[in-house]
Protein backbone atom coordinates (compact mmCIF):
# COMPACT_ATOMS: atom_id res chain seq x y z
CA UNK A 1 0.00 0.00 0.00
CA UNK A 2 0.90 3.68 -0.80
CA UNK A 3 2.56 5.33 2.29
CA UNK A 4 -0.06 7.82 4.10
CA UNK A 5 0.18 11.68 4.37
CA UNK A 6 -2.12 13.54 6.38
CA UNK A 7 -2.75 16.95 5.90
CA UNK A 8 -3.22 19.46 9.66
CA UNK A 9 -3.94 22.57 10.84
CA UNK A 10 -2.69 23.26 14.08
CA UNK A 11 -2.56 21.03 16.72
CA UNK A 12 -4.20 23.53 19.50
CA UNK A 13 -7.06 24.71 17.10
CA UNK A 14 -8.28 22.60 14.29
CA UNK A 15 -10.55 19.97 16.03
CA UNK A 16 -11.42 18.64 12.08
CA UNK A 17 -7.73 17.84 11.89
CA UNK A 18 -7.48 15.88 15.27
CA UNK A 19 -9.98 13.66 14.06
CA UNK A 20 -8.35 11.36 11.62
CA UNK A 21 -4.83 12.15 13.42
CA UNK A 22 -6.00 10.70 16.42
CA UNK A 23 -7.84 7.87 14.77
CA UNK A 24 -4.92 6.59 13.12
CA UNK A 25 -2.32 7.40 15.50
CA UNK A 26 -4.93 5.12 17.84
CA UNK A 27 -5.43 2.17 15.40
CA UNK A 28 -1.70 1.74 14.79
CA UNK A 29 -2.06 3.03 11.34
CA UNK A 30 1.03 4.64 9.68
CA UNK A 31 1.17 7.96 8.34
CA UNK A 32 3.33 10.83 7.88
CA UNK A 33 1.75 14.17 9.32
CA UNK A 34 2.31 17.32 7.11
CA UNK A 35 1.16 20.48 9.25
CA UNK A 36 0.32 23.56 7.40
CA UNK A 37 -0.51 26.26 10.49
CA UNK A 38 -3.13 28.77 10.45
CA UNK A 39 -2.46 31.92 9.12
CA UNK A 40 0.61 31.57 7.52
CA UNK A 41 3.05 31.85 4.83
CA UNK A 42 3.32 28.02 4.53
CA UNK A 43 -0.52 27.76 4.68
CA UNK A 44 -0.46 30.64 2.15
CA UNK A 45 2.42 28.70 0.01
CA UNK A 46 0.93 24.52 0.80
CA UNK A 47 -3.27 24.39 0.87
CA UNK A 48 -3.50 24.68 -2.80
CA UNK A 49 -0.65 21.99 -3.19
CA UNK A 50 -2.37 19.61 -0.88
CA UNK A 51 -6.20 20.13 -0.69
CA UNK A 52 -8.63 20.02 -3.23
CA UNK A 53 -10.92 21.77 -1.18
CA UNK A 54 -8.52 24.25 0.51
CA UNK A 55 -9.15 23.02 3.76
CA UNK A 56 -7.73 20.65 6.12
CA UNK A 57 -7.94 17.46 7.15
CA UNK A 58 -6.65 15.80 3.78
CA UNK A 59 -5.53 12.51 3.53
CA UNK A 60 -3.42 11.18 0.74
CA UNK A 61 -2.85 7.84 -0.27
CA UNK A 62 -0.43 7.85 -3.38
CA UNK A 63 -2.17 10.36 -5.97
CA UNK A 64 -5.10 9.76 -3.87
CA UNK A 65 -6.36 12.56 -1.64
CA UNK A 66 -9.55 11.98 0.64
CA UNK A 67 -10.92 15.10 2.37
CA UNK A 68 -13.48 15.61 4.64
CA UNK A 69 -13.40 13.74 8.05
CA UNK A 70 -16.18 11.58 7.30
CA UNK A 71 -14.67 10.39 4.02
CA UNK A 72 -11.31 9.85 5.72
CA UNK A 73 -12.72 7.53 8.00
CA UNK A 74 -14.85 5.50 5.48
CA UNK A 75 -11.52 5.19 3.43
CA UNK A 76 -9.75 3.97 6.32
CA UNK A 77 -12.01 1.70 7.01
CA UNK A 78 -12.25 0.19 3.67
CA UNK A 79 -8.60 0.63 3.43
CA UNK A 80 -8.01 -1.38 6.64
CA UNK A 81 -10.95 -3.63 7.67
CA UNK A 82 -9.34 -5.04 10.35
CA UNK A 83 -8.60 -1.97 12.61
CA UNK A 84 -11.93 -1.91 13.77
CA UNK A 85 -12.30 1.38 12.16
CA UNK A 86 -16.29 1.01 12.95
CA UNK A 87 -17.70 -1.41 15.39
CA UNK A 88 -18.02 -4.74 14.32
CA UNK A 89 -21.69 -5.03 15.86
CA UNK A 90 -24.12 -4.02 12.74
CA UNK A 91 -26.18 -2.43 15.67
CA UNK A 92 -23.57 -0.25 17.29
CA UNK A 93 -21.86 0.67 13.93
CA UNK A 94 -25.30 2.46 12.14
CA UNK A 95 -25.51 4.51 15.79
CA UNK A 96 -21.50 4.94 15.56
CA UNK A 97 -22.19 6.58 12.01
CA UNK A 98 -25.21 8.32 12.96
CA UNK A 99 -23.56 10.17 15.89
CA UNK A 100 -20.28 10.90 13.91
CA UNK A 101 -22.21 12.25 11.25
CA UNK A 102 -24.51 14.11 13.79
CA UNK A 103 -21.31 15.62 14.79
CA UNK A 104 -20.07 16.27 11.65
CA UNK A 105 -23.44 18.18 10.94
CA UNK A 106 -24.39 20.05 14.17
CA UNK A 107 -23.97 21.64 17.25
CA UNK A 108 -22.96 24.45 15.47
CA UNK A 109 -23.92 26.67 18.65
CA UNK A 110 -20.98 24.94 21.07
CA UNK A 111 -18.51 24.64 18.03
CA UNK A 112 -18.85 28.77 17.42
CA UNK A 113 -19.25 29.94 21.42
CA UNK A 114 -16.87 26.89 22.32
CA UNK A 115 -13.90 26.68 19.96
CA UNK A 116 -10.99 24.38 20.66
CA UNK A 117 -8.56 25.65 22.64
CA UNK A 118 -6.42 22.84 24.21
CA UNK A 119 -3.68 25.34 25.82
CA UNK A 120 -6.40 27.68 27.37
CA UNK A 121 -8.71 27.44 29.88
CA UNK A 122 -11.85 29.76 29.89
CA UNK A 123 -13.99 28.19 32.61
CA UNK A 124 -17.87 29.19 32.23
CA UNK A 125 -17.09 31.59 28.60
CA UNK A 126 -19.32 31.01 25.82
CA UNK A 127 -22.17 28.77 27.83
CA UNK A 128 -25.67 29.71 26.29
CA UNK A 129 -28.88 28.08 26.62
CA UNK A 130 -28.42 27.10 22.86
CA UNK A 131 -24.59 26.20 23.82
CA UNK A 132 -26.36 23.67 26.88
CA UNK A 133 -28.60 22.47 24.54
CA UNK A 134 -26.10 21.45 21.92
CA UNK A 135 -24.16 19.53 25.19
CA UNK A 136 -27.23 17.87 26.70
CA UNK A 137 -28.06 16.10 23.29
CA UNK A 138 -24.44 15.37 22.81
CA UNK A 139 -24.19 13.73 26.91
CA UNK A 140 -27.36 11.98 25.63
CA UNK A 141 -25.78 10.31 22.66
CA UNK A 142 -22.64 9.41 24.83
CA UNK A 143 -25.20 7.55 27.77
CA UNK A 144 -26.90 5.79 25.05
CA UNK A 145 -24.19 4.94 23.39
CA UNK A 146 -22.14 3.61 26.74
CA UNK A 147 -25.02 2.05 27.85
CA UNK A 148 -26.40 -0.37 24.45
CA UNK A 149 -22.58 -0.75 23.01
CA UNK A 150 -19.98 -0.20 25.26
CA UNK A 151 -19.75 -2.79 28.03
CA UNK A 152 -16.14 -4.49 25.76
CA UNK A 153 -14.50 -1.24 26.78
CA UNK A 154 -14.03 2.38 28.24
CA UNK A 155 -15.37 4.10 24.70
CA UNK A 156 -18.64 4.66 23.28
CA UNK A 157 -18.76 1.25 21.54
CA UNK A 158 -16.32 -0.70 23.99
CA UNK A 159 -13.08 -0.33 21.73
CA UNK A 160 -12.14 2.96 20.58
CA UNK A 161 -13.79 4.08 17.03
CA UNK A 162 -14.11 6.39 14.40
CA UNK A 163 -17.31 7.93 17.13
CA UNK A 164 -14.99 8.03 19.60
CA UNK A 165 -12.48 10.71 17.47
CA UNK A 166 -15.37 12.47 16.30
CA UNK A 167 -16.09 13.33 19.42
CA UNK A 168 -12.60 13.96 21.39
CA UNK A 169 -12.04 17.56 19.99
CA UNK A 170 -15.54 17.85 22.17
CA UNK A 171 -13.78 16.30 25.21
CA UNK A 172 -11.40 18.90 24.50
CA UNK A 173 -13.89 21.47 24.70
CA UNK A 174 -15.30 20.62 27.95
CA UNK A 175 -12.07 20.84 29.53
CA UNK A 176 -11.43 24.25 28.33
CA UNK A 177 -14.25 25.31 29.18
CA UNK A 178 -14.96 23.51 32.53
CA UNK A 179 -18.07 21.61 31.36
CA UNK A 180 -19.56 19.98 33.95
CA UNK A 181 -21.04 16.83 33.15
CA UNK A 182 -22.57 13.62 34.72
CA UNK A 183 -20.76 11.00 36.21
CA UNK A 184 -20.71 8.33 33.29
CA UNK A 185 -19.61 11.42 30.72
CA UNK A 186 -16.87 12.22 33.40
CA UNK A 187 -15.71 8.95 33.52
CA UNK A 188 -16.19 8.42 29.20
CA UNK A 189 -13.90 12.11 28.81
CA UNK A 190 -11.08 11.08 31.49
CA UNK A 191 -11.34 7.31 29.07
CA UNK A 192 -10.50 9.80 26.03
CA UNK A 193 -8.14 12.07 27.29
CA UNK A 194 -6.13 9.34 28.60
CA UNK A 195 -6.46 7.27 25.01
CA UNK A 196 -2.23 7.12 24.12
CA UNK A 197 -3.37 8.71 20.54
CA UNK A 198 -5.64 11.67 21.79
CA UNK A 199 -2.39 12.38 24.52
CA UNK A 200 0.06 12.62 21.75
CA UNK A 201 -2.30 15.15 20.29
CA UNK A 202 -2.19 17.27 23.22
CA UNK A 203 0.97 17.46 23.82
CA UNK A 204 1.69 18.36 20.16
CA UNK A 205 -0.65 21.30 20.74
CA UNK A 206 0.62 22.13 24.24
CA UNK A 207 4.02 23.07 22.26
CA UNK A 208 2.74 25.09 19.98
CA UNK A 209 2.97 28.60 20.44
CA UNK A 210 1.18 30.32 17.14
CA UNK A 211 -1.45 32.98 18.30
CA UNK A 212 -4.26 32.81 15.61
CA UNK A 213 -6.64 35.89 16.37
CA UNK A 214 -9.84 34.25 15.25
CA UNK A 215 -9.32 30.95 17.36
CA UNK A 216 -9.05 33.40 20.28
CA UNK A 217 -12.10 35.09 20.95
CA UNK A 218 -12.11 35.13 24.50
CA UNK A 219 -7.87 35.76 24.66
CA UNK A 220 -5.86 38.84 24.74
CA UNK A 221 -2.95 38.77 22.21
CA UNK A 222 0.43 38.04 23.33
CA UNK A 223 2.51 40.82 23.99
CA UNK A 224 5.33 40.80 21.81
Amino acid sequence: MDRLTLVIGNKNYSSWSMRPWVLLTQLGISFEERKLRFDSDEWDAGIGRWSPSGLVPVLWRGETAVWETLAIMEALAEWFPDKGVWPADPGARAFARSAAAEMHAGFRNLRAKMPMNIRASHPGKGMTPEVRADIDRIESLWRHARSRFGSGGEFLFGGFSAADAMFAPVVMRFATYDVRCGSAVARYCEAVRAAPGVRAWIEGALAETEFVPEDEPYAEPPRP
